[in-house]
């Protein structure tokens, strides 16, 4: 059995100003900044190694994120993860989206300014430059320097804050069976 790279007993450290739905699941060695959202039954677990994830960013619904000994997960700012997907021991940089149900696995980077396709499966120790668009199985470049992809990543991330901000105020009930 591989020993465990995080020691000891480590709390998670969740800025304030974020949102953390109560169905998620954040464990270890976690550090998340300020102004990010964490939805429903996103699971963020960092007992292998830390994670870390920057200002702005957002962990939608059902993403896995976690790393391995000397491979930490490292998200930057203002990402937007998409629903189901995994990050596994990978560097995102700023203002990126992953799309839906990807995987990231270890030791790829993403470059900022990047999409990666919905489905993608980036294999493991991919560099993808930034300012790139990845998509398929296994994940290809199709796109490279394209500007666009930076300002549709700014625009995604700004959707979600503005979400983030009215969960926080409450607007949306949850229901609640009376049976």
């Amino acid at each position: 059995m591989r020993a465990c790279a995080v020691a000891g007993v480590t709390d998670p450290k969740v800025d304030p100003s974020c949102y953390v739905a109560p169905e998620a699941i954040i464990i270890g060695d976690v550090e998340i900044a300020k102004g990010c959202s964490i939805w429903p039954y996103a699971v963020i677990r960092a007992d292998l190694s830390e994670v870390r994830i920057g200002e702005g960013s957002s962990i939608q619904e059902h993403c896995q994120v976690h790393g391995n000994p000397g491979k930490p997960t490292i998200i930057g700012k203002n990402v937007s993860v998409g629903h189901g997907a995994i990050i596994h021991a990978a560097i995102i940089e700023d203002h990126v989206i992953i799309g839906m149900n990807s995987c990231i696995l270890d030791g790829a980077r993403i470059g900022s300014g990047s999409i990666v396709g919905a489905g993608a499966v980036v294999r493991e120790g991919m560099i993808v430059p930034p300012g790139s668009l990845v998509v398929g199985v296994p994940a290809k470049v199709v796109r490279e320097n394209d500007p666009s992809l930076l300002d549709a990543a700014k625009r995604n991330a700004e959707e979600y804050h503005e979400l983030r901000d009215r969960h926080k105020r409450g607007e949306f009930r949850r229901y609640k069976n009376r049976t």
